[in-house]
């Protein structure tokens, strides 16, 4: 019995043995086969990542072809205070300014390892701040992407800006946010010994993508001469606020686009909130007598008046609860045909059509001129103007209306329907985006002439044509005929509306007109908002804008 208890005794180790290396074997197969996904992840970080590759945002260019805003890189500067020594400090105060140069003092006893000394530097600065880094490693240099404006600050309200993240917030730059925006691709690479990156693939597929290009309808050499005669007779005359617009009107294509103040991409300081609006699609004013053909051209439509009728026009008219005043108080027109309250521009004679009109057509026919609706075009903040509800017309709002009084449109609005007027009754969509390609090289929007809708005939239209000529030859907006070409216009001269009434003092001159006259390419408004340095009638202060502006233009196409 001893002998047996002594063999049983002799087997033991080699149990414990084979247990041992059973236990060893299983754990290495599972660490192996079934690694905890903490080790995976750290292990691939080593060995393999996926390598962002660079992007740029797209382009925006005009008509022709000649680029707006294009991204670039430039080198940005930082420095690291614990690498710093006596002599990178003295060489630094010669660049930085003051101000910079006690920062980086007050910081070199801390633990900071990084701070910003100039992310704006200067070309000059730049290549000296450069040059330090290559011979330091405590200036610490970056390449940072960012948008160029080719031409500064014209055309400015159109294109809009970035962020700091390169990310459109406002104009063609926010509208088309999503097209310009080209979204970096990657690849993903293995580190060999010696930490020699190689490929994952024997050949890696060639990443196809294309810069975005993002075309306008804008001609940029009309816009510099509409933005340099608009800006200067807005500072000229202390106006708040002034807008210009010029359209084919045939086709619907915005030419020049102009809002001021303005203010420049590039510089963040001129980013004032006044400045950042675009009035021409944003503001809604009073037109005035701008209004009064297309109210005209509805109420001939409708039978409300004849072209040959002839109205009594004294100085002054009761109207409900108020008086309705011709432009000059002190003189009555007497009897005025037709045509020549638009050709005199006589507030008294319209707001007899306006009393006549019926008030739910004269609504219907207003919108379906694109009053009171936002228009429809490629960039953002448009505003919708007001037009009141038919039930609202009440007492005097039917002959304010009629003399463009009473309701708010845009300058947008107004050249648009105003468009109609020249060519012949169609009411043409806007558009300023020519086309729009994105990174895949896809033309994802192309823009066409869009007829909306007929708004006017052909006969009322002619009519309305020719006594807006007479406009130029016999009334109001002389000061906008030119000897280059036959320009057909109106005038307009409106209050601006305040608390419990009209402000003081305060008016809006307008000008809207096309030329040449007997076949019309281009439709341009002026309007001129609270000037203060005395003018303010849009006969005066808005009509010589437009005929420097048509003279200057005439002179591009004679030498192009």
């Amino acid at each position: 019995m001893a002998r047996k208890s002594s063999s049983q005794g002799a087997a033991n180790p080699w149990s414990l043995f084979v247990l041992f290396f059973t236990i060893i074997g299983v754990t290495l197969t599972a660490r192996h086969c079934y690694p905890d996904t903490r080790i995976l992840q750290q292990s691939q970080h080593q060995y393999w990542r996926k390598v962002p590759l660079k992007s740029t945002r797209g382009i925006i260019q005009d008509a022709k072809g000649n680029a707006l805003v294009i991204s670039e890189t430039r080198p940005i500067f930082a420095v690291d205070p614990s690498r710093l020594t006596s002599e990178d400090l003295g060489e630094l105060a010669l660049i930085l300014s003051p101000d910079v140069t006690a920062k980086i003092y007050s910081a070199l006893n801390t633990k900071t390892q990084f701070m910003w000394i100039n992310r704006k530097p200067s070309e000059k600065d730049a290549e000296k701040l450069s040059a330090l880094h290559k011979k330091t490693r405590a200036v610490i240099q970056i390449d940072e992407p960012y948008r160029k404006y080719t031409n500064q600050g014209l055309m400015s309200h159109v294109l809009g800006f970035c962020d700091t993240d390169n990310k459109g917030q406002a104009g063609i730059e926010q509208a088309w946010d999503s097209t310009l925006y080209n979204p970096p691709g990657q690849k993903i690479v293995v580190r060999r010994p010696g930490s020699q990156p190689a490929s994952m693939f024997e050949r890696e597929p060639e990443r196809r993508t294309v810069t975005p290009v993002v075309t306008l309808t804008l001609d940029s050499r009309i816009q510099y001469v509409v933005e340099k005669h608009l800006f200067k007779t807005a500072k000229e005359n202390g106006a708040k606020w002034a807008v210009a617009l010029c359209m084919n009107p045939i086709t619907g294509e915005i030419l020049s686009m102009a809002s001021y103040p303005t203010y420049d991409p590039q510089n963040r300081k001129s980013l004032t909130l006044d400045a950042l609006s675009n009035a021409v699609v944003s503001r809604g004013y009073e037109p005035g007598s701008t209004f009064k053909p297309i109210y005209m051209g509805i109420a001939l439509d409708r039978g409300i008046v004849r072209k040959d009728e002839v109205f009594f026009c004294p100085a002054k008219l009761k109207v409900a609860d108020g008086f309705i005043r011709e432009s000059d108080a002190r003189i009555a027109l007497g009897h005025v045909d037709t045509a020549h309250l638009l050709i005199k521009s006589s507030n008294v004679g319209m707001a007899q059509i306006g009393i006549r009109s019926n008030r739910l057509q004269m609504f219907e026919s207003l919108q379906a001129l694109g009053f009171g609706k936002e228009t429809d075009i490629e960039l953002p903040g448009v505003a919708r103007g007001i037009l009141l509800y038919p039930e609202n017309w009440r007492g005097i709002t039917p002959a304010n209306i009629a003399i463009g009084q009473g309701l708010a449109v845009t300058p947008l609005q107004l050249a648009t329907a105003m468009a109609a007027v020249v060519n012949g009754g169609k009411l043409m969509s806007p558009y300023i985006v020519k086309e729009a390609v994105n990174s895949l090289g896809e033309v994802v929007y192309r823009g066409e002439p869009k007829v909306m809708r007929e708004v006017m005939t052909s006969e009322t239209t002619a009519w309305l044509r020719q006594a807006m000529r007479r406009v130029i030859t016999e009334g109001t907006g002389k000061k906008a005929a030119t000897t280059l070409t036959n320009v057909a216009g109106k005038t307009g001269t409106a209050q601006v509306a305040g608390k419990g009434g009209y402000a003081p003092g305060k008016y809006v001159g307008s000008f809207i007109g096309f030329w040449p006259y007997e076949d019309p390419k281009y439709l341009m408004l002026i309007a001129i908002g609270e000037p203060s340095n005395g003018r303010y009638y849009g006969g005066e202060i808005a009509a010589p804008v437009f005929k420097s502006i048509v003279e200057e233009m005439a002179e591009l196409e004679y030498f192009s």
